[in-house]
């Protein structure tokens, strides 16, 4: 319904770059609350994301552990990554799993985006599910380090519960497993392209 939520939106006046690095941007704006005050807001530009829930045929799923820098962590994580210009998310899944795990998978289905931080960033992540996995050789990029292994879906769940696995978007992604797993929710599985 248009209009509805109109007394919530905040409208830009102006946009000012404040850094452009490699593939983000940090903007600030000056905004017109709906009260008709002033305000700003600083965010960050991204081009968007995906991140695959690889499952093997024997009910593993396909994880990485990589350190990530801005916590001095090595975390465990689906694997992810972020578009390239004009790429479709699909393409860009199957091009991460492959460059990232070595495997290509013979079924996607659509799981859904999320927003992982819309409070500063308008990043968005596409989570595609992909099964009928085939090994092959890695193909990570230049300066990419990561371990990737296999783990029972219940034993990911549980790292979950326990706190252990901190990573927001395979949370988010094992949320939409469940849902599946439970007959709450249902894939469209299509070929891969």
């Amino acid at each position: 319904m248009e209009g509805v939520d109109e007394h919530l939106v905040e409208r830009r006046i102006r946009s000012e770059l404040v850094y452009e690095g490699h593939f983000l941007q940090v903007r600030r704006d000056e905004i017109r609350l709906p009260s008709g005050k002033t305000a700003r807001r600083e965010h960050v530009v991204h081009p968007g994301a995906v991140m695959i829930v690889p499952m093997t045929d024997d009910g593993q799923l396909v994880v990485e552990r990589q350190h990530r820098y801005p916590l001095d962590r090595v975390l465990l994580e689906l694997p992810a990554g972020k578009l390239d210009p004009q790429e479709t998310t699909l393409h860009c899944a199957q091009r991460e799993l492959r460059e990232e795990t070595g495997y290509a998978a013979r079924e996607w289905a659509y799981a859904g985006c999320l927003h992982n931080a819309p409070a500063y960033s308008n990043e968005f992540i596409d989570i595609w599910f992909a099964r009928g996995l085939v090994a092959g050789a890695q193909q990570l990029d230049d300066g990419e380090f990561l371990d990737v292994l296999t783990m029972p879906e219940a034993t990911l769940f549980a790292m979950a519960a326990s706190g252990e696995l901190t990573d927001a978007k395979t949370m988010v992604a094992l949320l939409k497993l469940q849902l599946w797993r439970s007959g709450a929710w249902t894939p469209t599985w299509q070929p891969s392209e």
